[in-house]
């Protein structure tokens, strides 16, 4: 029986590292670009309707170099009681937003797009995540750590942020960056075999 072709990797409108990671512990064949998109979040706005836009942006802001492959764009919230948790842009405002979280559960919403010239899935995954009582101390040291630096909420699950976290209720990869299992649905239904899922 003759190999099947290699799959086309998917292009992945991101630089994160984390949603590298997650791509090649998933075998999943990829190239990366940067997105050619600015993304804008108000605190107060619908987080759903956010993460989806900033998703459909990213992607779409690299279709033109993508040929025939498909192209994958995310974006990740924190959200506690309605209101969105960007990327600190310093200490302070980390430990602030770690203040807030410290001893209540938020979610962590994703945005997903996978596109092609023909058609546009944009889904989203929700997570649960649960914060222990954090001390002022415990706060100022995982703050000095410097982990919070370009995360969403201000914390890194898959790092030191692990100790910050009670429980979880939800897909753990949605967590760190990508939303595993809807994107490995989402190959399933729209290439099935192609990818190794469906």
């Amino acid at each position: 029986m003759a190999d099947a072709p290699p799959s086309p990797p998917l292009l992945l409108a991101s630089t994160s590292p984390q949603r590298k990671a997650i791509l090649e512990q998933l075998h999943i064949p990829f190239d990366v670009v940067a997105p050619r998109y600015d993304e804008e979040t108000l605190a107060d706005a619908d987080p759903l309707r956010i993460v989806h836009e900033h998703a459909r942006g990213k992607a779409r802001s690299v279709a033109d170099i993508a040929e025939d492959r498909p192209v994958v764009g995310v974006d990740t919230a924190v959200v506690l009681d309605g209101r969105i948790f960007g990327k600190p842009a310093n200490a302070s405002e980390a430990e602030e937003m770690l203040e807030q979280l410290s001893g209540k559960t938020h979610i962590v919403v994703s945005g997903l797009c996978l596109l092609t010239p023909g058609w546009e899935d944009v889904e989203h995954e929700a997570t649960q995540v649960a914060f222990r009582e954090l001390d002022p101390r415990e706060l100022g040291t995982y703050v000095a750590s410097g982990e919070w630096e370009g995360r969403a909420g201000g914390y890194a699950i898959q790092g030191r942020g692990a100790a910050l976290v009670s429980s979880i209720e939800g897909d753990y990869l949605n967590v760190v960056g990508l939303p595993a299992a809807l994107l490995v649905r989402l190959l399933a239904e729209r290439f099935s075999g192609v990818y190794g899922f469906g």
